[in-house]
């Protein structure tokens, strides 16, 4: 089978000098400019690993970086490409510490296929995944399980209802079910299903399930979402930190959705974990393979991070023991 999916990471190297210097240059007081949000676990060579052992039907892997390079890496691997952020961003955006600018310009990304999956550093491949896993028909496979928002202090709550808004904007719902009811309403989703079509009265978009783990899209998605709201785009990529105001990757997620270029896929696929919370289930999800994806979340100041940095790659030795091609 001919390779067309490509797969896209950004990565911080949260000890480099030069971009911490150029990072306190600027006011990050209304921003998410959290430490937490750039401190390095040291595990992302099981995440190349991982791709070569787990997912060989990858075309491409772009490389996202603000210069900053691992020292391990093996520049010269033919399937790898390097995108500093100057090489796709616009440069009146630049220089940007925000995940949202660097994700929603992705469509400029020099070689990068129509076809693509985004994953972050901290979500890895742990078990053999294949292309139907993402990609179907040509389009993406995804699962559009309706939720009702819900807002917490210090999640990511805004961001996803500036998302609802601007899709709300553009489709109306009750049409985007009626076109597409078997994609909407399929079995695949097993308890998800239910929550559809509990959801059915609502007549607007009122919230997604949004698990933290590998997504696919089409690039002409993030190009026609820069068509249809250049000053909303403008405006995001304007914030050189995250910012309340926002809108993310997932508001092209939910446009596939209504768009109806989605195929049904499986909500079980991979599954989310929390650091120094969940070590026993992680330990069991990565050394037993339970799950063909996983995400593990830094979200917590307080834990041991040399000890869990330790356990992590204890655990991941135990799959993903051998280098990769991406490694020297």
């Amino acid at each position: 089978m001919k390779k067309i999916v490509d797969i896209v990471i950004p990565w911080v190297d949260g000890n480099d000098e030069k971009w911490q210097k150029e990072k306190r240059k600027y006011d990050s007081s209304k921003g998410d400019d959290r430490e937490i949000r750039y401190r390095d676990w040291d595990l992302l060579k099981y995440w190349f690993r991982g791709v070569e052992k787990f997912a060989p039907w990858i075309r491409k892997v772009h490389f996202i970086t603000y210069g900053h390079l691992p020292e391990w890496l093996n520049i010269n691997c033919e399937q790898l490409h390097i995108v500093n952020h100057r090489d796709y961003i616009p440069h009146e955006y630049l220089p940007t510490f925000s995940s949202h600018v660097i994700e929603m310009n992705m469509h400029r990304i020099q070689g990068l296929s129509e076809y693509f999956i985004y994953a972050n550093d901290d979500m890895f491949f742990t078990a053999v995944t294949e292309q139907k896993d993402f990609f179907k028909k040509g389009l993406p496979v995804d699962c559009p399980i309706e939720n009702v928002q819900h807002f917490k202090k210090g999640g990511i709550d805004l961001i996803t209802a500036n998302n609802l808004s601007v899709l709300n904007g553009h489709f109306q719902k009750r049409q985007c079910l009626r076109k597409n009811a078997g994609k909407w309403f399929s079995p695949r989703y097993k308890a998800g299903l239910l929550r559809n079509i509990y959801m059915m009265p609502f007549a607007n978009f009122v919230g997604f399930m949004n698990p933290h783990i590998i997504f696919p899209y089409l690039k002409s998605t993030f190009a026609q979402i820069w068509r249809e709201e250049p000053e909303l785009m403008r405006e995001v990529c304007s914030h050189r930190f995250r910012s309340n105001e926002d809108v993310n990757q997932w508001l092209a997620r939910y446009w596939q959705f209504a768009s109806g270029k989605f195929m049904p896929g499986n909500p079980g696929l991979g599954q989310f974990f929390s650091i120094g919370r969940d070590d026993e289930q992680i330990r069991e999800a990565i050394t037993k393979q339970k799950y063909k994806v996983i995400c593990l979340s830094d979200d917590d100041m307080h834990l041991d991070y040399d000890k869990e940095k330790v356990f992590l790659r204890q655990c991941f030795d135990r799959i993903l023991p051998e280098k990769s091609i991406f490694e020297k």
